[in-house]
């Protein structure tokens, strides 16, 4: 049986009022990759502002250590919400799949609240993006649901991480 390819991932929490004390959501999700075998890359806290999450995420983008990148927060339709509108213009390709298929899995626990989700991932200088909500439930089911399996380079028919990984460029 092969073995995994650890990814380099980095995770951004988008919030205005979360610090690394009390930010739950970005810690599950550093330690799901981390007990899946990946390398957590870079964590980071920025306040929902377009510009700011867009910088972050842009940088990572051009880092080619950074092979995916995880974002939890400012995917919901307040105010200050701007993550997608931060990243969506970043991508190449943008994976429409991603946010039908978490829906599907989040109504099922949170019902028809689950259409307030922007949550969207795509493709972009060689390194996937997922945009995630901010709660810690929602990344459970977003980390649980598809990015374990599609971020691991065993995954048949295909996954994202051999789209990724360096010489291989393909779903695997």
């Amino acid at each position: 049986m092969e073995s995994m390819e650890p990814l380099n991932i980095a995770v951004l929490t988008v919030s205005d009022t979360r610090t690394e004390e009390t930010d739950r959501s970005g810690q599950t999700l550093v330690e799901r990759l981390t007990d899946a075998g990946h390398q957590l890359a870079e964590k980071r806290i920025v306040p929902d502002d377009v510009y700011r999450i867009r910088a972050v995420v842009a940088g990572w983008i051009a880092d080619p250590a950074v092979q995916v990148v995880i974002t939890t927060g400012g995917t919901g339709f307040t105010g200050r919400d701007s993550t997608p509108e931060a990243v969506s213009v970043l991508l190449d390709k943008h994976i429409e799949g991603f946010g039908e298929h978490f829906r599907r899995l989040s109504g099922d626990e949170i019902g028809s609240s689950t259409i307030q989700s922007r949550c969207l991932g795509g493709l972009a200088n060689a390194t996937v993006v997922f945009c995630l909500p901010g709660s810690t439930g929602a990344c459970r089911t977003g980390w649980d649901g598809i990015l374990a399996e599609q971020l691991d380079s065993r995954h048949k028919p295909c996954n994202f991480a051999n789209l990724v990984i360096p010489g291989r460029g393909q779903h695997g």
